[in-house]
């Protein structure tokens, strides 16, 4: 019984008193209390970078119309890029989409036929897509192909109203046809 009467409470005995409202403040050093100057001195601090911000000139861009300018460096849109003479780099090797580190790239390779060339290669991309929505713009597609068929050029500006016209295709991303090649093969099409 005697260990059932040796209860110890947590509180102390005495608890400290609350301090009042000017208690625990520490004095001014050497007794002074600040003035009216001291007060404008440092408002005057405070408002220094704002003020210097007000009169300094504004750089807004009006951003449709003045775009603002990108390093050299930038990754933007995808692009496939084509031969001078007109067929496609893309050999269909597939190593884009294995170095997608999201999986965002759709190749489908054919083969190359004598009548319908459309790569210098055996093979082409006969599908080819990217979708934009989960593409991260890291490079790693640009770094991997072999012949340099995809790059990653400096527009920026790739917003639209759904979702299945993030999924770019072969079409979108193909790179025109240079004009000598592009009014031969006009010129083809009329004697046809």
């Amino acid at each position: 019984m005697a260990d059932d009467e040796k209860t110890t409470d947590a509180r102390p005995e005495h608890p400290t008193p609350l301090r009042g409202p000017d208690e625990g403040i520490p004095a001014h050093p050497k007794g002074k209390v600040p003035g009216v100057g001291a007060d404008i001195a440092a408002l005057a601090t405070g408002l220094k970078t704002t003020l210097g911000e007000f009169f300094s000139p504004q750089v807004t861009l009006e951003y449709p119309e003045d775009k603002s300018p990108r390093s050299e460096r930038y990754r933007g849109r995808h692009y496939l890029r084509r031969y001078e003479n007109g067929l496609e780099r893309c050999i269909g090797c597939e190593l884009c989409a294995a170095a997608c580190p999201v999986g965002c790239i759709l190749v489908i390779a054919a083969e190359n036929t004598e009548e319908n060339r459309v790569s210098p290669g055996e093979r082409y991309a006969k599908t080819y897509e990217i979708n934009m929505l989960r593409c991260i713009f890291c490079g790693y597609c640009e770094d991997a192909c072999p012949v340099q068929a995809i790059v990653l050029g400096p527009e920026y500006e790739l917003s639209d109203t759904s979702r299945e016209k993030f999924i770019y295709t072969k079409e979108k991303l193909l790179e025109p046809l240079p004009p000598d090649v592009q009014a031969r093969l006009q010129s083809k099409a009329k004697e046809t």
